[in-house]
């Protein structure tokens, strides 16, 4: 699983997404990123994704985020999970 640090992602890189619910997402909301909710993602991702494109994923805490990049990647998609300082990084 591909890993970066929100502090060295750039929007010219692809798109980012958090999947934290909506409510989260407007507590913490982070400029530039797309909010769609984890459930909704992986439910509708053939209708919100291109393959053809990149996608970096994040969440508050990383839980949701880590298994969508899992999901996705073994579907086929270039995603990244974009990861904050203060989060643990579990292999």
């Amino acid at each position: 699983m591909k890993r970066i640090d929100l502090n060295v992602y750039n929007p010219s890189m692809g798109t980012l997404i958090d999947v934290s619910d909506e409510l989260t997402f407007k507590k913490n909301p982070y400029p530039g990123c797309t909010n769609i909710p984890y459930q909704k993602l992986l439910l509708h991702y053939k209708e919100l994704l291109n393959k053809n494109k990149k996608y970096y994923i994040m969440c508050l805490k990383g839980i949701h985020s880590r298994k969508v990049v899992s999901i996705l990647e073994f579907y086929g998609y270039d995603v990244t999970q974009v990861t904050k300082n203060s989060e643990t990084l579990e292999s």
